[in-house]
């Protein structure tokens, strides 16, 4: 016979919900890897002046170095003569018209070895986080702080580009990461005006309903009549085309948001349908706390689960939109760069673009594994917030 519990026996541990949720969560191996992939994304968009070997719109184009289309740099490991392992180091190319062919081909010059060199210098740029701080904010401070360091580099006139150049001679691997500051935090803020937008109006419909519901429920039926691509290319021709890319960047941020909070205003009004008759809800009301209080104190954080999962499904979304935007030349403009803006430029040399220049598709696949990573870890938010879906 087994003896009781003493008083000196260790008591089980109680998890919080939010320790339970942070352990499923974990379970699901795939979200964990989409995880990572989106963090070392985001370091490598706030330090892309650093890890760039070049600037964001720095060109080599015309001139003494044209690298119009240039491949992918090759970076020589061994000694020719040798073969014995050597310091990294890569040729200058020049380009020459293929007779056969009729096109510019790339060949490298042997006659003089240029190193890979780590914390050299490149053009001044300012550093994150002061680069979050606009320019003209920072000219009125006197505030300018610039660094020229960049972590490899190679001495001119060789150049290196790690995935290739584009039609101008610019760097396509450096573009990707400053493109990625744009595609990926357009996403994000878009993303949280459409759901601050929808968990207002849905709370304010489903709590006082009547003829407040009614109007917001009808504008949501209007807008999703409309076909989303029609209603964003016409809300986007209200404001002119040739603005800035920082005006335009704002402007989709508040076109993508207010084309999508109605999805999450319906489904969050159906949930405060319920919440509102609630006993702590009820409480609340007797102890005389008004509408305002409940609404934000009481009922919205009743649907947490719900907003982080909409919230990080609304992402991709808005990713695919802002690209669709760009490639349509409707988003970012030149010289500044986004992975839809980069796709438009490699759509302009056609079959070409497959045969001859595939690296100047890479920004596509950025998209892809940036929309399936928000995706994964949507389904493991969604996992881990529903006690039904909970992993052993």
């Amino acid at each position: 016979m087994s003896e009781p519990m003493t008083s000196s026996s260790t008591p089980l541990r109680t998890l919080s919900r939010g320790q339970v949720v942070r352990l499923q969560f974990r379970k699901h191996r795939l979200a964990m890897v989409s995880l990572w992939v989106l963090g070392i994304l985001y370091v490598l968009a706030a330090f892309a002046d650093f890890i760039a070997p070049y600037g964001e719109s720095e060109s080599f184009f015309r001139g003494a170095i044209d690298r119009s289309f240039a491949p992918p740099t090759r970076i020589h490991w061994r000694d020719p003569e040798t073969g014995a392992l050597t310091r990294p180091f890569v040729y200058n190319v020049r380009s020459e018209i293929n007779l056969d062919t009729l096109q510019f081909e790339f060949k490298e010059d042997t006659s003089t070895r240029y190193p890979l060199r780590f914390f050299t210098q490149g053009q001044p740029y300012v550093p994150f986080p002061f680069n979050l701080i606009p320019q003209t904010w920072r000219n009125t401070w006197g505030f300018n702080p610039t660094l020229t360091l960049r972590l490899f580099g190679v001495d001119k006139p060789a150049t290196i580009f790690l995935w290739g150049a584009d039609r101008l001679g610019r760097d396509v691997f450096g573009r990707i990461l400053f493109g990625a500051r744009i595609t990926l935090t357009i996403g994000i803020f878009a993303a949280v005006l459409a759901l601050v937008v929808g968990l207002v109006l849905g709370a304010i419909a489903g709590y006082y309903g009547g003829w407040l519901d009614d109007l917001i429920m009808r504008v949501v039926e209007v807008l999703s009549t409309i076909p989303a691509l029609f209603l964003l290319l016409a809300l986007r021709a209200l404001f002119p085309l040739d603005a800035k890319s920082s005006v335009v960047f704002f402007v989709v941020i508040l076109i993508l948001g207010l084309i999508r909070w109605g999805g999450v205003a319906r489904a969050v009004r159906g949930q405060v349908l319920s919440l509102r008759e609630e006993d702590y809800v009820m409480a609340a009301r007797g102890l005389g706390a008004n509408d305002v209080r409940i609404i934000f104190r009481h009922v919205l954080p009743a649907t947490a689960s719900f907003a982080i999962v909409s919230f990080s499904l609304l992402i991709p979304g808005f990713i695919l939109t802002e690209s669709g935007l760009s490639f349509l030349g409707l988003g970012i403009s030149d010289p500044n760069a986004s992975w839809g803006l980069m796709l438009a430029v490699a759509q302009e040399g056609g079959m070409q673009t497959f045969t001859s220049r595939p690296w100047m598709l890479i920004p596509g696949l950025f998209i892809f594994i940036t929309v399936l990573a928000f995706n994964f870890i949507g389904d493991g938010l969604r996992d881990a917030l529903d006690p039904k879906a909970r992993r052993g």
